[in-house]
């Protein structure tokens, strides 16, 4: 557990460098006067790393998964809970008094 928050962490600094570096090559670009070109390979590279990196570390850091199966859920309760309706139906009509008259 203590590993993947490590991941995270490294993932989460490393996109922040890429973010950094990004910004301080486009703003190098502007001061030199060229047109925006395409990002450094190393930065492109950074920025894929971190996406592997937190997609990992967040894998590692989930919880256990559940099992949501009708069967699981019988497991835990009785068929009584399950099965207590309340008396909704009413069987009495007010037929009788109308067709009475």
């Amino acid at each position: 557990m203590m590993f993947a928050r490590v991941v995270l962490l490294v993932a989460v600094l490393v996109l922040l460098h890429a973010a950094f570096s990004t910004y301080e090559h486009l703003s190098h670009l502007k001061a030199m006067g060229k047109p925006e070109g395409s990002l450094p390979q190393d930065i492109v590279v950074e920025a894929l790393l971190s996406l592997v990196l937190g997609i990992l570390g967040a894998s590692l850091n989930a919880p256990e998964v559940k099992e949501i199966t009708w069967r699981s859920e019988m497991k835990k309760r009785k068929i009584d809970d399950m099965d207590s309706r309340l008396s909704f139906a009413s069987w009495t009509n007010r037929g009788t008094e109308l067709l009475s008259k």
